[in-house]
C-alpha cells in the first residue's frame, strides 16, 4: 500500500513538469529559395485589362407538331427542322453549328375531378394525341451573322424560342496579346521602381505567365499562390471587321428552295463587350 501511495505522489508531482515542456518547432516550414533569389532582384507584377466584343452567340428554337400517329408527328417535325438545318448548313460549320434533338410527349384525355379541375387520364389506352418537339440548338461562331441566323430560325415559325446568349471565348491571338501587354506592364513597373530607389535594373532572370513567382509567400511551404491586385491599364484590341454583305450563292439557293424569308424577321442584336484580365511576373536582377 505504501508503494502504491508513493507512486501516485510521484505521478502527481511529475504532471506539471511535463505540461510545461516547450513545443518543438515544425520542420520544413520554408521551401528552398529559388535559384533566381541568390542575388539582389526585383520581382515585378504586370496587370492588364481589356474590353473585347463577345465572339459566340447561342439560342434554341423549338418546333412542335401534334398528331394522333406518333410516326407522322415525328416526320412532320423532322421536315420542319430539315429545311432550317439545310439553310444554316450553307454558312459552314466554322461559322454556324447546329444540333437537333426530338422529344415525344403523349397527350391524354382529360376529365374533371370532384372539384371541377381538369385532370389528365394518364393511362396507355387514354392517349389522345402525341406532341413531338424538335429542339434546334444553334451556336453562331461568327457573331457578325447572328441577326441573319436568328431571323432564319424565326422565319421557320418555331413554337418557342429562347433569348440569344452571348459569351466571349478568347482565341490564341487575344491571349498572346494580353500576355505580352502584361509583361510590358511588369517591365514598366520595374523601371519606375528602380529609378525611384536609385538602383539600376539588370537583366531578366525569370518570366512567369502565372504571376505566382511575384507572390510574397513564395518561400512558405505549401502556401497558396493566390492572384494579386494592382493598377491595370487597357489593351487596345482591333475591332472586328464589318459583317459580310455579299450574298453567298449557296445560302441564297437554299433559301429559295425552302421558301424561308429571314428579312421579314430581322431584329437588331448587338453583342456585348466583356472584360478580360491577364497578369505576368517578371524578375529582374539589380545591377551594381
Amino acid at each position: 500500500m505504501r508503494r502504491l501511495i508513493l507512486s501516485l505522489c510521484l505521478a502527481a508531482v511529475a504532471t506539471p513538469v511535463l505540461a510545461q515542456t516547450a513545443p518543438v518547432a515544425p520542420a520544413g516550414r520554408y521551401d528552398p529559395a529559388p535559384w533566381w533569389m541568390d542575388k539582389p532582384i526585383i520581382a515585378s507584377s504586370g496587370y492588364v485589362t481589356s474590353e473585347v466584343t463577345a465572339n459566340r452567340a447561342t439560342f434554341q428554337a423549338t418546333y412542335h407538331v401534334v398528331d394522333r400517329d406518333p410516326a407522322a408527328a415525328t416526320k412532320a417535325a423532322a421536315d420542319k427542322v430539315k429545311a432550317l438545318g439545310s439553310v444554316l448548313a450553307a454558312y459552314g460549320a466554322d461559322k454556324v453549328r447546329v444540333a437537333t434533338t426530338f422529344q415525344i410527349t403523349p397527350l391524354y384525355d382529360q376529365y374533371r375531378d370532384k372539384d371541377g379541375q381538369l385532370v389528365d387520364n394518364e393511362r396507355a389506352d387514354k392517349i389522345k394525341t402525341y406532341q413531338v418537339a424538335a429542339i434546334v440548338s444553334v451556336e453562331v461562331r461568327d457573331v457578325r451573322l447572328i441577326e441573319q441566323v436568328y431571323a432564319t430560325a424565326l422565319s421557320a415559325k418555331p413554337s418557342t424560342t429562347q433569348p440569344v446568349n452571348f459569351r466571349l471565348e478568347p482565341d490564341n491571338e487575344i491571349k498572346t496579346q494580353m500576355f505580352r501587354a502584361a509583361v510590358e506592364d511588369a517591365a514598366r513597373r520595374a523601371r519606375l521602381a528602380v529609378e525611384a530607389s536609385g538602383a539600376k535594373l539588370g537583366g531578366v532572370k525569370l518570366i512567369d505567365p502565372t504571376g505566382r513567382a511575384c507572390e510574397t509567400d513564395v518561400l512558405v511551404a505549401g502556401a497558396g499562390r493566390g492572384g494579386g491586385g494592382g493598377e491595370a491599364y487597357d489593351v487596345a484590341m482591333s475591332p472586328p471587321p464589318p459583317a459580310p454583305m455579299a450574298a453567298m450563292p449557296m445560302l441564297q439557293k437554299r433559301l429559295a428552295e425552302t421558301g424561308l424569308n429571314p428579312d421579314d424577321f430581322r431584329l437588331p442584336l448587338q453583342p456585348p463587350v466583356q472584360s478580360l484580365e491577364a497578369r505576368a511576373c517578371v524578375v529582374f536582377g539589380l545591377a551594381n
